[in-house]
């Protein structure tokens, strides 16, 4: 227990950064679920290097300034999207190539950005979050994306789902799937932005994405789907950094580590998984025997 509990008791930048990643389990891991189901996994990696310039430019101007960081991502993020939609409108390029380009791109001049207006530790702060930059307006900010992102999804989370589910239906009662889907985006945006310091741009959709597979392997309800992925986030969070204070490695990597490993795992044992079918059907042939 002393082992557990230590690195938080007696470091104020440990306890930051469990109350930052605490927060964003609550808040992104919910949204992932939601692109799992709507098969947009893609999108939210997509997104998540589109910010880079814009964060890149924000520190370029701020420094390690979260709010600088996050309007300048943000902004990127809103109009990658925008352009991806755009391109995706207009041409015969499907959406999940389009994105692609566009974030292909978007990572290339962030790193570019970076990489001629910084050091390599700048860059590497960027891309894969540090521990040490958690701080109190830092972990407001987060906090904040957290209250809206939940607040956001309690009050759109009927017609969320459905066009999830349907989206055709939706549009045949005119439920203004669009509206939804952009609001959702936002969503996604946001969530990617707050977790830039600990989790670092390149790591913060791990977090949105590995915990929402999981749990998708694990329970078939749409309820049980999004209180499984938050305990799968928080879980990981938390040994994430632990892992990471014992044996001196990037906080973010480390918890997206644990997310990974418990994917694998689930991919084996869950309900959904590999290795279950195989189990139900040798234990079927035992009992008729």
């Amino acid at each position: 227990m002393n082992w557990l509990i230590s690195p938080f008791s007696e470091f104020e930048f440990m306890r930051y950064a469990l109350a930052s990643v605490l927060f964003l389990s609550v808040s992104a891991a919910p949204v992932g679920v939601f692109l799992v189901m709507r098969r947009m996994s893609l999108m939210g990696d997509a997104l998540s290097h589109a910010v880079l310039p814009g964060a890149a430019v924000g520190y370029m101007l701020a420094g390690l300034s979260l709010p600088a960081i996050a309007f300048g991502g943000f902004f990127t993020g809103l109009i990658m999207a925008a352009g991806a939609g755009l391109a995706t409108r207009l041409s015969l390029i499907k959406e999940d190539a389009n994105f692609a380009a566009f974030y292909l791109s978007c990572l290339a001049l962030g790193v570019i950005l970076v990489s001629k207006n910084g050091s390599n530790i700048d860059l590497l702060n960027l891309l894969f979050g540090s521990v040490l930059a958690v701080d109190k307006p830092s972990l407001a900010l987060i906090a904040v994306v957290a209250s809206v992102t939940l607040t956001t999804l309690m009050l759109i989370y009927r017609p969320l789902l459905i066009e999830s589910v349907d989206s055709t239906f939706l549009r045949i009662v005119k439920g203004r799937g669009g509206v939804w889907h952009i609001v959702f985006l936002m969503l996604v945006v946001i969530n990617l932005v707050a977790g830039f310091q600990t989790l670092g741009t390149l790591m913060s959709v791990g977090l949105m994405m590995l915990p929402a597979i999981c749990s998708r392997m694990w329970f078939s309800r749409m309820e049980t789907l999004l209180i499984g992925s938050v305990l799968i986030a928080v879980l990981a969070s938390i040994a994430g950094l632990l892992l990471s204070f014992y044996i001196d490695i990037p906080s973010g990597p480390a918890v997206i580590l644990i997310c990974g490993v418990i994917y694998f795992f689930s991919l084996l044992f869950a309900t959904n998984g590999i290795l279950m079918p195989y189990m139900k059907h040798k234990r079927h042939r035992k009992l008729s025997k």
